[in-house]
């Protein structure tokens, strides 16, 4: 039961549960004190069927199995799984790629995908209108519409409740599909669970993450920004060049932005780990037909103010589109090697592989429970054990809004990871 992951705090707040439950017998609550999103069972709804727990990522998620069923083979590389090309691009379309993320070019090809009758609809994100700092997934089903949900979501966003509307959509509808790792995980095993669903999903699109920022996140940037909750009548994480700003639109008429690496460089988002994130071992959605993120490449990052985006194109049918909307000149496309891929990505990848069975083994050492993935991970060194119990000890501070001792808390965390490095130097441990 679905039950049993909440109580170990497995879940990610994907939404699978909500959409897959036939009884309807799940719905998403905000925990207003961890600022993620947890399912509410109705256990008199509930017939114990047993579904929630087969489509949840949160306890398992079996990538050998799902790189044979998807790929046909288990990957070479272990940091970005299976692939076909790597390549950096980005729209035509100047306002759409100013406007989005990181080039535009996600907005841009399901646009295309629509104009071209390939889906009837996507799987989008936008923020609420009549309450903007809550995500609101849905089905997008016009260019206004898709345009309405670019750029990224930094809070957790349950995508998945939207699966419902797919699987009601009318026979031989098509849709594509857009998320995180956690999301495209969820979408997959729902896939295997619910063969319509399969039928109807022609196109998964994922984003690149590190983690999800809870809505702590947020709420910390209001109150550096000194901004009331109840003053706020839109929100935009990012947008209007590249890297771009976050943009805060008051109800006075007013606007207050701050730019995208100063907010993270102060807290925002750094600290606010949801702790089931810290369990994520998939930083480029290992199991999409096409995966994007941030260009964080040293040629752009000198050059480009607008948006190139790093695209990994994994099955034949992602390649297609994406060359497909490349003839018609909608995007641009190079190809790059796949270490231009973890070139851009160092930080991500360093985290969701590298450090990765240290934070493992030190939960499992306190007898936390920790999800199954039938994957091989990289050897932490005992730089990533102490950096991996350092990055707890921030996470135990934000959750309690002992939000002044983060500035005390990076400059003991600077000098503690100093004086280890010096030692185990000195010791040749690492060279």
């Amino acid at each position: 039961m679905i039950r049993g992951v909440i109580n170990q705090n497995l879940c990610t707040g994907c939404g699978t549960c909500v959409a897959l439950c036939p009884e309807e017998a799940i719905e998403l609550a905000i925990n207003k004190k961890k600022g993620i999103y947890i399912p509410q069972l109705n256990e008199e709804k509930c017939n114990n069927c047993g579904i929630c727990y087969k489509v949840c990522p949160g306890h398992e998620v079996n990538f050998k199995e799902l790189n044979l069923e998807i790929f046909g083979k288990e990957p070479e590389d272990i940091l970005i799984g299976n692939y076909l090309n790597c390549y950096v691009g980005h729209s035509t379309d100047h306002d759409i790629r100013y406007n989005s993320s990181s080039g535009g070019i996600v907005t841009q090809l399901l646009i295309f995908a629509l104009e071209e009758g390939m889906i009837d609809g996507a799987l989008v994100t936008r923020m609420k209108k009549d309450n903007p700092l809550e995500p609101e997934p849905f089905i997008a089903r016009t260019r206004e519409e898709v345009i309405e949900a670019s750029k990224s979501k930094y809070c957790p966003v349950p995508a998945n409740v939207a699966l419902r509307e797919i699987l009601e959509a009318e026979e031989g509808e098509k849709f594509a599909v857009v998320g995180l790792p956690c999301h495209i995980h969820g979408m997959r095993k729902a896939e295997n669970v619910n063969e319509k669903l399969k039928e109807k999903i022609v196109l998964h699109i994922g984003i690149f993450c590190g983690h999800s920022p809870s809505f702590l996140a947020t709420e910390f940037l209001l109150w550096q920004m000194k901004i009331s909750e109840n003053a706020v009548n839109k929100l935009s994480y990012r947008g209007r060049g590249w890297p771009g700003y976050m943009q805060v639109g008051k109800k006075d008429g007013n606007k207050e932005k701050v730019k995208y690496g100063e907010a993270w460089s102060t807290g925002f988002g750094i600290y606010f780990f949801p702790y089931r994130c810290t369990l994520c071992c998939d930083g480029v959605c290992e199991f999409s037909d096409i995966s994007f993120g941030d260009g964080w490449l040293p040629e752009l990052m000198k050059t480009d103010k607008i948006g190139t985006s790093i695209i990994i194109s994994k099955t034949n049918r992602g390649d297609k589109v994406l060359n497909n909307c490349l003839t018609k000149k909608k995007i641009e496309l190079k190809i790059v090697d796949d270490l231009s891929v973890a070139e851009s990505q160092k930080a991500v990848m360093k985290f969701k592989k590298k450090s990765f069975q240290a934070r493992m083994n030190i939960l499992r050492l306190y007898n936390k429970k920790v999800p199954s993935y039938t994957f091989n991970f990289q050897k932490p060194s005992i730089f990533d054990y102490f950096n991996s119990m350092l990055f707890y000890v921030k996470l135990w501070i934000s959750s309690k809004h002992l939000w002044r001792l983060m500035d005390i808390y990076v400059s003991i965390r600077r000098y503690m990871l100093g004086l280890v490095g010096y030692y185990i130097r000195k010791c040749g441990l690492i060279k």
